[in-house]
């Protein structure tokens, strides 16, 4: 078997993957923040994750995946102002919808999701670690990381001092020390939710959430933390600088995590997706008019480091690609795997060079191109087929391509009038009935035999 390769972020190349016990490997990527529903771009951090984590468990005996929700935050805050409800309203009800939306695309819980609220304990004592060791400083209720005390600081991000300034997008307060330097908490008003601590009341920064919810549920050092290119700068910046300067070693920036994975950005049709273009696409909409494993494979279709540009082309040919994969295994359904016929993992070692999904889907169009019903080894697609499937996400809805009874009804009855058109020579009303059946996704095909029917791919 092939050796697992990652293109870590730290170091900007791609590593054969050295697990701390690979006996049990550790992964951390960050969730959503729970104010709104979850549009595409939330959904390829969830999904390019989920089969990274399918993936890595074809390797491994154990792999505890966790993915955080942040639900104190200052977005959240004007949200729940704009709609006039309770915090916890707002945050319960996103982070239900962000799971339902997950599960649609057959995205697999993690095996912890934290919530930032619940460790509030941990941030306040990761904080009081920085103070003490100089780290950080307090003032007017704020404390905050103290950027050039830590001379490992730009590491994963490249960034020299200049670029850390202008990229940080911080307010520039009287009361920094420098201006890189960023919150680790922040005073709160009494409109605000907040915390009792030893500089007031008052609530966590966002990066301060992450290193505590990451250190708490994982330990430290963890094998891997993902998430969106987004984060590399400034929060995952800001994690490292943090982690290692408290719990971690100073001069090993992968004495907190190892590997970094990040995936690329999802823009639609070429565009950038932002609320001023009106182009933001919502999973919960998109879930109306396409199969959840359409809208998966489609997010996969792209290698993850790369960008994903989202139009009807990659929807239609993963869906394309899912009719004729579900096609051949209800032509083998009647074929048993046995522990012989097992596939190797081989048959996913392209996955191994740094999660190559397109390269798998490759394979699948391949193995779609050469089936044949009489000639073709059976238990050994079946068996390749079930192993993609279960690594990829997909092929887990037997009904995928099944036909209501309603629906197979009418489309019967449309073909018996259009035989009986064509009979008449009334050509235009069989060119109409033809169309009804086009907008039903129902291709017809007129044979010798007569008129045979199926889903368009």
């Amino acid at each position: 078997m092939s050796a697992l390769q990652i293109f870590n972020t730290l170091n900007s190349k791609k590593e054969v993957f050295k697990p701390i016990d690979k006996n049990h490997i550790k992964i951390y990527a960050c969730g959503p923040t729970v104010y709104n529903f979850a549009h595409i771009g939330n959904a390829r951090m969830a999904v390019v994750f989920d089969t990274f984590v399918r993936t890595l468990r074809t390797i491994y005996p154990k792999v505890t995946y966790v993915s955080n929700i942040t639900d104190i935050d200052d977005k959240i805050i004007e949200a729940a102002k704009e709609q006039n409800a309770e915090i916890s309203e707002i945050t319960q009800k996103y982070t239900q919808i962000y799971n339902e939306d997950m599960s649609i695309l057959n995205v697999l819980e993690p095996d912890i999701q934290p919530k930032a609220t619940e460790y509030i304990p941990e941030m306040i004592q990761l904080i009081e670690d920085l103070i003490n060791k100089e780290f950080a400083y307090e003032k007017n209720g704020h404390v905050l990381f103290h950027v050039p005390a830590y001379s490992m600081y730009g590491k994963l991000s490249n960034r020299n001092r200049e670029e850390q300034i202008a990229g940080s997008r911080v307010e520039i307060a009287p009361f920094k020390k420098d201006p890189s330097d960023f919150v680790l908490w922040k005073p709160s008003d009494d409109t605000q939710p907040g915390w009792d601590s030893p500089w007031g009341f008052g609530r966590p920064g966002w990066h301060t959430e992450c290193s505590a919810m990451s250190e708490k549920t994982l330990g430290l050092p963890f094998d891997i933390h993902g998430g969106g290119r987004d984060l590399i700068f400034p929060h995952h910046e800001n994690e490292i600088a943090q982690s290692c300067c408290s719990t971690a070693n100073i001069d090993e920036p992968d004495s907190y995590a190892k590997y970094w994975m990040h995936n690329g950005f999802v823009t639609i049709d070429g565009e950038k997706m932002s609320k001023s273009l009106g182009n933001i696409i919502l999973v919960r909409d998109l879930a109306q008019d396409h199969h959840g494993e359409v809208i998966r494979l489609a997010l996969l279709s792209s290698h993850y480091r790369q960008g994903l540009d989202w139009n009807e082309k990659i929807i239609h040919q993963a869906k394309k690609l899912l009719n004729k994969i579900y096609a051949i295994l209800d032509d083998l359904k009647s074929v048993n795997i046995v522990e012989s016929n097992s596939p190797s993992t081989n048959d996913i070692s392209i996955l191994l060079d740094d999660l190559n999904t397109p390269g798998i889907i490759a394979e699948l169009n391949k193995i779609a191109k050469d089936y044949n019903s009489d000639t073709s080894d059976k238990k050994l697609v079946k068996s390749k087929l079930l192993l993609i499937g279960s690594v990829l996400g997909v092929f887990q809805d037997q009904s995928f391509n099944e036909i209501s009874d309603d629906i197979r009804e009418k489309v019967e009855d449309l073909i018996t009038k259009r035989n009986q058109a064509k009979k008449d020579r009334n050509f235009d009303l069989a060119d109409e009935i033809r169309n009804e059946l086009n907008a039903l996704d129902i291709e017809i095909k007129d044979t010798s035999d007569g008129t045979s029917w199926n889903l368009k791919s």
